[in-house]
């Protein structure tokens, strides 16, 4: 049985029969009309096939989206109910595991033994016994700690196009959520490529990182539906680890942008009129009801950190734009950057965080911070006047900002442990007040006679300096 721990059905009465099947669309002909979220399945070709109901058409029909493929479907087949919402097996042994939409394992492993179930759609933790966010969360990650700082219970926006290092930088993410903080990780991979899941399972098996790691997959070919909600899939499986284990939990969601096309295409299937930019109507509502179910509470912290692809790099696109008004943090991932070299390739500039205040962060932490954007604003402004005239054109003092921005550039520049076989560079992790004492020592000219092939590729300066890696950017550029 495909859907476990939906109730067995072999002994109930149909509530109805298929009338219609349009693509993932199905219209059911109802003796009565099932609740709308409600799970509902027919048997196929020995196993079951799942519906979720999206819409009443009149008193005696239903519109539902299927989460399997709709192949061998015909008119007249049985529908059943199967009595509740979708709903997931979750257990302590879920963690190092696989899984699909319905928590079924993906990794060849054994079944799931559920502890319990949870529903998919279940509503946020009550007011009363949510938290607020807290603490900063430190990456060991330099320039995001510095620069654009987490914030434990927060959510974050991970703003790239392919081949910038996103991935990367999430796998990075869950190994220090696992080894600085003792938390546990939940990946959800929202239209992932199969070719990417799976490279991403194995690189996060050889880094060490899956036995703390839960991984669920709605894959690119596979139903809307499945698209649509694998996203919460994973977040009962979040609030699970959080509410029974009182684990500290970082949840990943690769790719968020998917989540609303998926919404889009389900949308446009039911024959919605289209909003803003050709967005559904109910864009604002379904991003929202899954944001909120990303909190803390008592019993343990969620923090998030989401993909976000952005359509024809504009930030003011309405699925980005719903987005960015549920995020704490903004983490802009430059091609610029990742074609000097600089990875993380992270832009300082356009990086933003709402922990960036002093209250926040505190005096010395805010003050470095402002010192290395504005060294680095400052030149940015100089770049075009460097290339056409040359630094020996600027005034002695710009050329001493320029120098030491470039070594700051250079310096939040960061091995990573996840990709250390690759590289051949031991992965490093930099706590924030070494960062802080590395940036003001700069800041304060102290490294003003250091080659900046020497700040390339390190973790903090006072770690014994080793030969220049060979593929560091270009020192001309």
């Amino acid at each position: 049985m495909s859907t476990k721990g939906q109730s067995d059905v072999t002994n109930e009465q149909p509530i109805g029969v298929i009338a219609e099947v349009h693509g993932p669309v199905v219209t059911i002909l109802c003796d009565s009309l099932p609740p709308l979220r409600q799970a509902l399945r027919t048997p196929l070709d020995g196993d079951s096939c799942l519906f979720e109901v999206h819409q009443h058409v009149d008193q005696s029909h239903a519109r539902a989206i299927t989460l399997h493929r709709t192949s061998g479907l015909h008119r007249g087949m049985p529908v059943y109910d199967t009595g509740a919402p979708l709903h997931v097996p979750v257990s302590a042994d879920c963690l190092g595991r696989l899984l699909n939409i319905f928590g079924e394992p993906l990794d060849g492993g054994p079944p799931l033994v559920p502890d319990t179930y949870r529903n998919v759609h279940a509503p946020p933790a009550a007011l009363r016994d949510s938290i607020g966010t807290g603490d900063l969360l430190q990456t060991g990650i330099k320039v995001i700690d510095l620069l654009c700082p987490f914030v434990r219970g927060g959510k974050t926006g991970l703003f790239g196009g392919a081949g910038v290092g996103k991935t990367v930088l999430i796998m990075e993410f869950m190994h220090a959520v696992a080894s600085l903080h003792r938390g546990v990780s939940v990946f959800a991979g929202v239209g992932e490529r199969i070719r990417e899941g799976h490279e991403l399972w194995h690189e996060m098996r050889e880094a060490g990182v899956m036995e703390q790691t839960l991984m669920t997959f709605g894959q690119m070919d596979e139903s809307p539906g499945v698209r649509f909600r694998v996203g919460l899939s994973a977040l009962s499986y979040a609030e699970y680890l959080r509410d029974t284990m009182h684990r500290e939990v970082l949840f990943v969601m690769d790719n968020i942008f998917r989540f609303v096309q998926a919404g889009s295409e389900i949308s446009s299937l039911l024959g919605r009129m289209p909003a803003t930019v050709g967005y559904q109507p109910t864009l604002i509502s379904e991003v929202a009801e899954m944001q909120e179910r990303i909190l803390s509470t008592r019993s343990g912290a969620i923090t998030s950190v989401q993909a976000v692809y952005v359509p024809a790099d504009d930030m003011t696109d309405p699925a980005v734009d719903a987005i960015l008004g549920h995020l704490d943090s903004s983490v802009v991932l430059s091609r610029e950057q990742a074609g000097k070299g600089i990875y993380p390739a992270v832009e300082p500039l356009q990086s933003s965080s709402r922990a960036m205040d002093r209250h926040t962060l505190g005096d010395r932490h805010y003050a470095v911070a402002e010192g290395v954007r504005e060294h680095l604003a400052r030149y940015r402004e100089l770049e075009d006047i460097i290339a056409m005239l040359g630094i020996e054109e600027l005034s002695e003092q710009d050329r001493r900002i320029v120098l030491r921005a470039r070594k700051l550039q250079r310096y939040l520049t960061q091995p990573f442990n996840v990709i250390a076989s690759q590289t051949n560079i031991p992965g490093v992790s930099v706590s924030l007040d070494d960062t802080l004492t590395d940036c003001e020592a700069f800041l304060r000219g102290e490294h003003d006679d250091l080659p900046e092939e020497q700040c390339y590729m390190k973790g903090n300066l006072s770690m014994e300096v080793n030969d220049p890696p060979e593929t560091g950017p270009d020192s001309q550029q």
